[in-house]
């Protein structure tokens, strides 16, 4: 089925009365609350359940997993809550009770299930990344701004101090024009080997279907799904880069103003269909903005053993790297961005340099400097809650959280192509190699 078939389809069986878009950046029916509805409410889900929860105007209304186990363990905190494992059902039973909608799925559900939300007028806060297909990402993005509604990425560092004063100092040209980044992640969310045979009995607190949702049908495998493992596979997650280059790259992306690249090159293993390559190597190139060179190079690694070793992340007294980070090369230096709660370092001729906060911060825009991860995890999540509310701005929405998907994701694509240079038009959003394209898009299951 496709994409567009299926949201139609869904959207129609969610048709209720629905309250025009341009009052729902400030209301919450009585101004003072927001009720909310969370769809994957395990792992992650729990995470951001709990703190968006944590906002003293906030109401859980609804909660939604395909797993039991999960429902069981939120309603007893939240035990007013009423509870579904299909979010199509939700959606379409609470609409009028709904607010504002948070989205804690593994990937491949994120778009259909915010899509529907934001069909219905809902403001939504999604996890990263985005989408699971660059299609999706533009296609959220044009829905949240025909609709003109509040949306938020989940990448909560992107409210850290740390982060905030790196974008601060970058765009203050405390290292010049910026001609190359350097990040990478050591984690392996890649899966090198065969693809598993046979079938496991599905646990009677699985809904397996609706865990599969719109993604091809498969056979139920323990320990190759659900919990957990699924960010390793093609149908369903985005490898590493999905998962911690979202986080890695969301700093420098926005300090130097990116849009999507130009140019695309993954070094990795063949393509096997089934999971992504353990290793990847990926460069891309960027048209210039005023942060940066004529051209910004940028170069990320993930899996074990990553980064090899490189002049540009040389630091100085043979200190070791950040397990994961980013480096900005410049004209005038390097600034280092551990991830995660580490102040930036500025690098001159292989020295460090000491960072006079207070000439880049006379005021203390930045708020509070010492690192409290308990205190300021919640702040990305209260952020959306105080937008939807009409008391605040989001610094994540879809506008700009759709481009740094696409912009992931086409790394990830590049991965069926090892070595090979692809060539990305912005306009017509389409590959110059054409064998590419098919891979920007896919096939819907009707569930």
């Amino acid at each position: 089925m496709k994409k567009r078939e299926f949201l139609k389809t869904s959207a129609a069986l969610a048709t209720t009365t629905l309250l025009p878009s341009s009052l729902l950046a400030s209301i919450s029916k009585t101004n003072t609350r927001l009720r909310t509805a969370h769809i994957g409410i395990g792992g992650m889900g729990a995470a951001d359940l709990a703190s968006i929860a944590s906002h003293e105007s906030v109401d859980v209304v609804a909660l939604c997993d395909v797993d039991s186990k999960a429902i069981s363990k939120a309603s007893e905190i939240y035990p007013k809550a009423k509870t579904y494992k299909d979010y199509r059902i939700m959606l379409k039973d609470m609409s009028a009770n709904i607010d504002a909608v948070i989205v804690s799925t593994p990937d491949h559900t994120h778009a259909p299930a915010s899509i529907m939300a934001m069909e219905m007028n809902k403001p939504v806060y999604c996890q990263k990344p985005l989408t699971h297909f660059v299609s999706e990402a533009r296609e959220m993005r044009k829905l949240a701004e025909e609709k003109n509604l509040i949306t938020q990425m989940g990448i909560q560092v992107h409210s850290f101090y740390d982060y905030k004063l790196a974008t601060l100092l970058i765009q203050s040209g405390i290292i010049g024009k910026v001609h190359t980044v350097r990040a990478w992640s050591p984690k392996n969310w890649g899966y090198d080997g065969p693809t598993p045979k046979g079938k496991d009995p599905i646990p009677d607190t699985l809904d397996w279907n609706l865990w599969l949702g719109t993604s091809p049908k498969r056979p139920y495998k323990e320990k190759y799904y659900h919990p957990g493992s699924w960010r390793k596979l093609v149908d369903y997650g985005c490898g590493t880069l999905g998962d911690m280059g979202v986080h890695i790259f969301d700093t420098p992306y926005n300090a130097l103003e990116l849009d999507v690249p130009l140019t695309i090159k993954n070094k990795c293993r063949k393509p096997n269909g089934y999971g992504f390559p353990e290793n990847n190597s990926v460069t891309y190139t960027f048209p210039g903005t005023q942060y940066t060179a004529e051209n910004l190079t940028w170069i990320w690694s993930d899996g074990p053993g990553s980064p090899k070793a490189q002049k540009d992340l040389k630091l100085p007294n043979r200190d070791k790297l950040p397990l994961q980070g980013a480096m900005f090369i410049g004209e005038k230096g390097r600034l280092l961005l551990p991830h995660f709660m580490e102040r930036p370092r500025h690098i001159i001729d292989g020295e460090y340099k000491e960072i006079d906060i207070k000439k880049y911060d006379p005021n203390d825009a930045l708020g509070n400097t010492k690192n409290d991860y308990e205190r300021d995890a919640p702040k990305h999540y209260h952020q959306f809650v105080d937008a939807c509310l009409g008391k605040d701005k989001v610094s994540a929405p879809f506008s700009y959280s759709s481009r740094l998907t696409e912009t992931i994701l086409l790394g990830v694509i590049a991965g069926r192509f090892p070595n090979k240079t692809l060539h990305w038009d912005n306009t017509s959003a389409r590959f110059q190699e054409s064998e590419a394209n098919k891979y920007l898009d896919g096939e819907y299951r009707n569930f």
